[in-house]
């Protein structure tokens, strides 16, 4: 077999002023039941004591290292691991977040069940909400839970574009550093946090000509806190996530990608980015209207108009910025989808749940 269930495994942690939260995020690491690990840890110019903490976790265990650098962004930190990186796969945790036990063990005995050579193995994660309080703070599975199946082959991204639509979770993963290095994969060096996982999940997802999915909770990430992304303060911060789907964008057509399923995929992420700013900046921002007009021009309109996942208020907000007459739309493919989806998340979720907690809300044709 290709794939060996004790190969080392390069763990990048890109870090910037987490003192908070660092601890737990190394400890989670370090308690791993796959111990064949290298953990990188990327100082990127901490005011706080996050270069303590690293470095303290490096003194106690040989298997931690501390690089040291100038702030530059998440981008940077992370290509700086995986240039250094001596592990045949590369994982890339966020320094706020932390991991389940046999997350490392569970993932290599899945590509080890395989003849052929493995490019990105992919699980989903769980949602840590609201975790400034400790009363207040809960965990949910992310919707991709149980949308697949565990695999039993490897797969390529057009067989399940479902992975681009989905929250860029590039966290979530194992990547084999050959395949990074033979398709020159790395991250746009974006200032700060920059949104820099957008570029790479397309590079990566896209070029992988084997991958597959373990249908498993093991990765907790902490989620925006409500209201944390209302009123942007720079033009920037209101333009990146318009910027970062037209980057994707423009990625998709230079690999030559064409896919039916992949680039609606897209799309629907394109919508979310638009709804996500007008709900954050506001409708009568008129960089979010210029932006939202971009992303929308480069849009195919008939994936809009058959696509069930972008509801008649998307729909209806695409023809009006574009200035072109709406047709008629599906409603029924629309109603068929909303029927399939409100199943999945009572699966997911429990009715319990979803009628305790208006967060755990149903999908709506608004």
């Amino acid at each position: 077999m290709h794939s060996d269930p004790s190969a080392l495994v390069t763990v990048i942690v890109p870090i910037y002023n987490v003192e908070k939260y660092l601890e737990q995020c190394l400890s989670s690491i370090a308690s791993q039941t796959h111990e064949s690990l290298e953990v990188l840890c990327i100082n990127d110019g901490s005011t706080d004591s996050s270069r303590d903490i690293a470095e303290r976790f490096a003194s106690n265990d040989k298997r931690f290292v501390v690089i040291s650098k100038r702030n530059e962004g998440y981008g940077a930190s992370c290509n700086l691991g995986i240039e250094k990186a001596r592990g045949k796969w590369i994982s890339i945790i966020e320094p706020d977040d932390w991991i389940s036990p046999t997350m490392y063990e569970d993932m290599l005995n899945l590509a080890g069940r395989f003849e052929e050579e493995v490019d990105v193995v992919k699980t989903p994660w769980i949602e840590v909400r609201f975790w400034d309080n400790p009363e207040t703070q809960a965990e949910r599975p992310c919707t991709l839970y149980k949308r697949m199946k565990t695999s039993i082959e490897p797969f390529v991204i057009k067989d399940n574009p479902i992975l681009l639509e989905a929250h860029p979770s590039i966290w979530s993963a194992l990547y084999r550093k050959k395949f990074l290095d033979e398709k020159n994969i790395r991250f746009i060096p974006y200032p700060g946090a920059g949104w820099a996982d957008n570029p790479f999940l397309i590079e990566s997802l896209c070029q992988a000509s084997s991958i597959l999915y373990l249908d498993t909770l093991y990765y907790h990430y902490r989620t925006d806190l409500p209201g944390s992304t209302l009123n942007h303060q720079s033009d920037e911060a209101i333009a990146r996530p318009f910027d970062r789907w037209i980057d994707m964008m423009r990625m998709l057509d230079e690999l030559g990608v064409d896919d039916r399923g992949v680039l609606e995929a897209h799309h629907v992420r394109g919508f979310d980015y638009v709804a996500g700013a007008i709900c954050d900046d506001g409708w009568d921002n008129p960089l979010v209207r210029s932006k939202t007009r971009e992303v929308f021009e480069m849009m195919d309109e008939s994936i809009v108009v058959e696509c069930p996942r972008i509801n008649a208020r998307k729909k209806r907000l695409f023809f009006e910025v574009t200035e072109r007459p709406a047709p008629r739309l599906f409603r029924l493919t629309r109603a068929k989808f909303l029927a399939s989806e409100t199943l999945h998340l009572i699966k997911i979720y429990g009715i319990k749940l979803i009628t305790e907690h208006a967060s755990f809300h149903l999908p709506s044709e608004a």
